[in-house]
């Protein structure tokens, strides 16, 4: 294979972080990548077992010298977010992901890189390999199905780890360390609907929202991104009001922790309304281009006439998702009194897809309290309900509860002042970690969140900042050169 990233330092990590890239990993569809992980353990003939979900952990003992020291859990998870630009062909069930260098960041091609969590599974396999390494007993857990409801983590053994201390290795910012966490809940909406021929006097368009950043909706949420479906929504509003539009065809967004960067609408307007409606778009496009031209600046609103659908949704439908739609509450909806600068509750209107003969929404809630969580989770509810719509609530994950006398924060931290002469940030994190579920099935677990810098996660303009590397790695080595005797 020819590297890419083969003079990367340090090598042996981003050697195995260009392997991880070659095996495709979809959540759900983790097969590949965990045989490519047993497969790992047996070459070095280490111990590994799994669990019934999936879940897989391999063992290794202390270095000469570390074994009293207390037994440490070193987790990512093995499954990556699958989003690509309109337009790039790339199967994800087969395909490699196609790693480049530009500008000191390693980005994927059209894709998702996966470094989220693929750089956590290549300093794991390291450590594993390595026969110089300073360590106590190690477990280094891989979850299953993080991405899309946290399904390893909720399912994870009780008899699989017995180390008493997480490394979590899925956190994005270098010099910051977590130590807590938002809970989160989605919200599901299905609206039946039936469908009507359409008119002979209406000509059809295709609306397009496209060219947003996007982003992972707990890191993200609080950065003013543009979210496509509210975008196109308002487009849509609007024109039903004044121009008599018809709504075939509506789409947009991905994944449920991801911000919609795309959405399109399929739609009929009167022959003698054309040219309004045109204009309407132009205008009102022009003024959301015109607010979020800081933000959001390679925002595209394109408005081109269409082949005429068969069908059209019924009006009355029509008209009650367009409402729900706009009342449905997107973003920020209440920031911590007690930690500066930290999202305590937000609310993700997420995709909208049309699947036989109902209209699914789908939406997610974060936050730092339970009666936040359920509160949001509520209101985006009603908003559907007021339609008619049928909604439901997934089980939703706990928060992880900050802890200021942490052991293992207090190692870590030392060991970032001493390597690189600053202090780290200790913060809590808007996005959901399975440090909260893990600390639930195993409680009393001292844990700790940290990682390398990654810019765009869940979205094509992922990207791994290539010098922070090299410092996750250290500091994960100072780590557990000072982890505490049992």
């Amino acid at each position: 294979m020819n590297r890419v990233l083969g003079d990367l330092q340090p090598q042996r990590v981003w050697e195995l972080f260009e392997d991880i890239c070659q095996v495709p990993r979809p959540s759900k569809k983790e097969e590949r990548i965990l045989d490519f992980l047993i497969g790992f353990a047996r070459n070095l003939g280490l111990e590994y077992a799994q669990d019934k979900a999936g879940n897989l952990v391999i063992r290794k003992s202390a270095s000469p010298g570390y074994e009293n020291c207390v037994p440490v859990v070193l987790q990512s998870h093995v499954d990556m977010v699958c989003e690509k630009n309109e337009g790039v062909k790339h199967d994800f069930d087969k395909d490699p992901i196609q790693p480049r260098i530009e500008n000191g960041w390693v980005k994927g091609t059209g894709t998702t890189l996966g470094a989220d969590d693929g750089i956590g599974m290549a300093a794991q396999l390291a450590i594993l390999e390595s026969g110089s390494i300073e360590h106590g007993p190690i477990e280094c857990l891989f979850t299953v199905d993080e991405e899309t409801g946290l399904t390893g983590a909720f399912n994870l053994s009780s008899e699989l780890i017995k180390g008493r201390i997480l490394l979590n290795l899925d956190s994005e910012d270098d010099g910051e360390l977590f130590i807590g966490c938002a809970g989160g809940i989605e919200t599901m909406v299905s609206l039946g609907y039936d469908t009507v021929g359409t008119e002979a006097d209406h000509e059809a368009f295709q609306i397009s929202v496209t060219g947003l950043t996007g982003g992972h909706s707990g890191d993200d949420i609080h950065k003013g991104r543009g979210n496509a479906i509210k975008i196109l929504n308002r487009l849509l509003w609007n024109a039903e009001k004044m121009q008599e539009l018809r709504l075939a065809e509506i789409k947009g967004g991905n994944l449920h922790n991801a911000i919609a960067r795309e959405a399109f609408a399929s739609v009929t307007v009167p022959k003698r309304h054309k040219k309004a409606f045109v204009e309407l778009c132009e205008v009102l496009g022009g003024e959301i281009k015109h607010a979020m031209k800081k933000n959001e600046p390679d925002l595209r609103i394109d408005v081109k006439e269409n082949v005429m659908p068969e069908t059209l949704i019924d009006y009355d439908v029509q008209k009650n998702l367009l409402l729900s739609l706009y009342a449905c509450p997107h973003g920020v909806m209440a920031w911590s009194p007690n930690i500066p600068n930290l999202v305590e509750t937000s609310t993700n209107l997420a995709s909208i897809k049309m699947t036989g003969a109902e209209i699914v929404v789908t939406t997610s809630q974060r936050s730092s309290l339970e009666t936040g969580k359920r509160d949001i989770a509520d209101m985006v509810a009603s908003a559907f309900q007021l339609a008619g719509a049928r909604v439901k609530h997934s089980d939703g994950y706990p928060g992880w509860e900050p802890d200021m006398d942490s052991a293992i924060l207090s190692v870590t931290r030392k060991a970032y002042t001493k390597l690189f002469g600053e202090d780290p940030k200790v913060l809590v994190i808007h996005a959901g970690l399975e440090c909260g579920i893990i600390g639930e099935k195993f409680p009393g677990m001292d844990m700790i969140s940290y990682g390398p810098t990654i810019k765009g996660a869940h979205s094509p303009d992922e990207r791994l900042e290539i010098d922070t590397v090299a410092k996750f790695w250290d500091l994960t080595l100072e780590v557990l050169k000072n982890i505490p005797k049992a």
